[in-house]
């Protein structure tokens, strides 16, 4: 059916419908689909008992958006271990992250509410909002399928994912290290104190990480947990640059 024959002109609320498409970057077939996933229980509750709404699809649109950030993740990031992988992962699909995509669609606005969720400022609760965005991935699964499903999670969140990588999962470095190299050496990371120079007040230590029998980094620090971490960051990009010999 041709875009502009679907209604759009019927009433406002399709109207609204299709000004969110184009934010979606997505057409709906069905577009009850949508419909639906913008429908929080608080209409159903205040204003009509038989009335559907898009709890379902939120549970759907988590498996869906789970699938298609695991199978993402696996693919861009080979040097990651499984538990680098279920961090990234659980920060991605988080609920501040899913309502931060919400938002810059601008979601809040298109949600039909009940009036206890209006009065309540329910269109920028992050639960509302996270949840709505995930029943829009099922909306679009079972729209159109897998294939745009994953277009449009991807085209939401692939530079966050991305921008997270950097920021989040090796925030930590001592801990992405020792996962990384128990995977595949099934022993851990040595760190050994080099120097400690400076005065009492202001001492510098100096920290060498060995993975099995080779130094592989050295870090410094004010502490020692700084020098520690310092360490295990360049041991990190070594290892991601280079085949390492057990």
């Amino acid at each position: 059916m041709e875009y502009a024959l679907r209604m759009c002109n019927k009433n406002e609320r399709f109207k609204e419908f299709c000004e969110l498409e184009k934010r979606l970057g997505y057409r709906f077939q069905n577009i009850s689909l949508l419909e639906l996933a913008l429908t929080h229980k608080s209409v159903a509750y205040e204003v009509d008992a038989d009335l559907e709404y898009n709890e379902r699809l939120e549970f759907l649109g988590d498996a869906v958006l789970g699938i298609i950030i695991c199978a993402f993740l696996y693919k861009t990031f080979p040097e990651y271990t499984e538990g680098q992988l279920s961090k990234l992962k659980s920060v991605v699909v988080s609920q501040p992250i899913l309502a931060l995509c919400a938002k810059e669609l601008d979601l809040g606005n298109y949600i039909a509410f009940g009036a206890s969720q209006n009065t309540t400022n329910g269109r920028e609760n992050e639960a509302n909002l996270a949840d709505a965005l995930e029943a829009i991935i099922a909306s679009i699964y079972l729209d159109s399928g897998l294939k745009f499903a994953r277009r449009f999670v991807l085209k939401i969140l692939e530079d966050k994912i991305r921008q997270l990588a950097q920021d989040e999962i090796k925030y930590d470095y001592k801990t992405a290290l020792q996962e990384y190299w128990q995977s595949t050496a099934h022993q851990p990371p040595v760190y050994s104190l080099i120097a400690e120079t400076g005065p009492e007040h202001e001492k510098i230590f100096e920290v060498e990480v060995i993975l099995g029998d080779t130094p592989y980094g050295r870090g410094v620090g004010k502490n020692k947990k700084t020098a520690e971490q310092q360490s295990a960051k360049i041991a990190l990009e070594k290892l991601q640059h280079q085949k390492p010999s057990f």
